[in-house]
This record gives C-alpha cells, sequence and structure tokens, in this order.
C-alpha cells in the first residue's frame, strides 16, 4: 500500500479517492426508489432517444421499401384478377340485362297479367333470432317479427347462404321457424320442397328428409336418367306458396340409388350454417289475387 502511495502522489491519490466516494455516491443514488428521474438521467434518456430515431426512421424507411417492394408482385397478380372478374362481370351483366329485356317482351307480347309479371318479385325482410329450441324433434327459432310485420305461416326464411326453415306459428310480435334439419318423410306435417339445379333445370327432386348422423338433406324421387351429380347448386322449384322459387338448398353430396331401386337419393349438404343466427330474412311473395 505504500509503494502505491508513493507511485501514484498524494495528489493524484486524494483527486483518486474523491472520484470513488463520487461514483459510490451516484450509485446509490439511482439504484434506490424514486419517482422521478433526475436530470443528468433525463439528458441521457433524451439524447440517447434522440440519436436512435436519427438512425431508427431510415433504417425503418429502408426496410419498409423492401416489404412494399415484395408486396407488389402480389398486389400486381390481385389486381389483374380483379380485372378478369370485373371483365367476366361485366359480359355476364350484359346477357342478363338482354334476357330480361327479352323476357319483359315476350310477357308483355303473351299478354301476362301484373300479377304474373310480378310473381318472382320476391322482398326480404330482417329478423333477429331471440331463442333457439334444439330439441331433436323440434328444432326451431324464435324471431322477432310477427303479425303486426305481415308474417304469415309458410312462410320462408333463409339466411345469407341458404334456406333455414319455414315460419310454422304467428304472434302479434314473434314468430317461430321450423328447421328444414327437422323435415321428416314420415312426419304427415312436414312437407318436402320441389327442387331442382341451379345450373340444369331438368334435374327435379323433392327434398324431405333430413339425416342427423351424416347432417345432411336428402333428396328423394329423382329419376335414373335424371343429370343431376356432385357439385350441383340444389335450389327451390318454386311450386307451393312455402318454398318461392330460387331459394337455395344445398350441394350435391353423393348420388346413390333408392332403396327399390326404381330412383335416386342425392345427399345434400345444406348452405345455411344452423349454429350462428345473427341474421336471417323472411321471404315475402306478392300477393296473390282474389
Amino acid at each position: 500500500m505504500l509503494k502505491l502511495f508513493k507511485l501514484l502522489g498524494n495528489k493524484r491519490l486524494f483527486v483518486i479517492l474523491i472520484a470513488l466516494v463520487m461514483f459510490i455516491a451516484l450509485m446509490g443514488f439511482t439504484l434506490g426508489p424514486r419517482a422521478s428521474l433526475s436530470w443528468p438521467e433525463k439528458f441521457m434518456r433524451d439524447t440517447v432517444g434522440f440519436v436512435q430515431n436519427i438512425f431508427y426512421k431510415p433504417a425503418g424507411y429502408v426496410a419498409g421499401l423492401f416489404k412494399d417492394i415484395g408486396n407488389m408482385r402480389e398486389i400486381y397478380e390481385e389486381n389483374e384478377n380483379l380485372k378478369i372478374a370485373l371483365a367476366q362481370y361485366t359480359r355476364e351483366k350484359a346477357t342478363y340485362n338482354f334476357i330480361e329485356e327479352e323476357n319483359k317482351k315476350l310477357q308483355e307480347a303473351l299478354k301476362f297479367t301484373e300479377a304474373q309479371m310480378q310473381k318472382y318479385n320476391y322482398s326480404y325482410h330482417i329478423a333477429q333470432v331471440i331463442s333457439v329450441n334444439s330439441d331433436p324433434v323440434n328444432q326451431s327459432l324464435v324471431i322477432d317479427l310477427g303479425e303486426r310485420d305481415g308474417v304469415k305461416v309458410g312462410q320462408s326464411v333463409i339466411s345469407v347462404k341458404g334456406m333455414v326453415g319455414v315460419v310454422s306459428h304467428v304472434s302479434n310480435f314473434t314468430s317461430t321457424v321450423k328447421l328444414i334439419t327437422s323435415m321428416d318423410a314420415k312426419d304427415p306435417n312436414s312437407n318436402g320442397i320441389a327442387a331442382t339445379s341451379m345450373d340444369n333445370h331438368q334435374t327435379f327432386g323433392i327434398v324431405e328428409s333430413y339425416d342427423e348422423a351424416s347432417k345432411m338433406l336428402l333428396m328423394n324421387q329423382i329419376k335414373e336418367d335424371d343429370p343431376i351429380k356432385k357439385g350441383d347448386m340444389i335450389v327451390s322449384l318454386g311450386d307451393t306458396d312455402k318454398y318461392p322459387r330460387g331459394l337455395i338448398i344445398g350441394k350435391v353430396k353423393s348420388v346413390e340409388e333408392s332403396k327399390f331401386g326404381k330412383t335416386r337419393t342425392a345427399m345434400i349438404q345444406p348452405e345455411a350454417e344452423f349454429q350462428d343466427w345473427k341474421l336471417l330474412f323472411v321471404v315475402f311473395t306478392p300477393e296473390a289475387p282474389k
């Protein structure tokens, strides 16, 4: 120790001791619990933050530039697909307009009555689901539209994706909807739905029951030479007031021979999802003239 004193000298040793005391005091001050930072700490933090900001922003711009370049190809491909879809929509819209205009002319030439021309002019009233009855024997919903809203027994109820059921009971403010998943061919009170394919109207069958095991609707009475095939979208044919024409039912998953071999049965996967009941529509058809 004496050699160290001699080597450093009294003045140098004094300065080192003072610096050491100040360093220990500073550590004790900064490590203790404090509500706010001291001005040197604030100064240091602000300085570091300012310097980081100077380097961070340009680095961020460069990184974002490379990311944007990478996304440009995806945006380009998506834009090309949208252009193709728009062109196809424009062609189909033009075709539809020609057909619609031709249809009107034919109706006028054949002297269709106003009721006949408005036969398929449906309107849809939004309904909210109040309660759900999950009883397998009587699966039903209660909606917030009733007799005061013009709802009547037998009206179809659909979701955004497809047919849900039929109004079975009506009170002043609410209505009960019997789901198509409760259809049973053996039940005399259960009415089948005359159906066809959306793309081929030569197809015909009756959707009249639901298989709980496979979660599929059964479309019966299909002739052997019927062109129905897997993937066809099945819609209502509209031969009764309960099921207006063109309501989407589901997609064909398979077609099998019936038990007696003279007709075929199609397994239809319902388009409507019978789990999420956020929004439904009651289908209103034009009143038939009395």
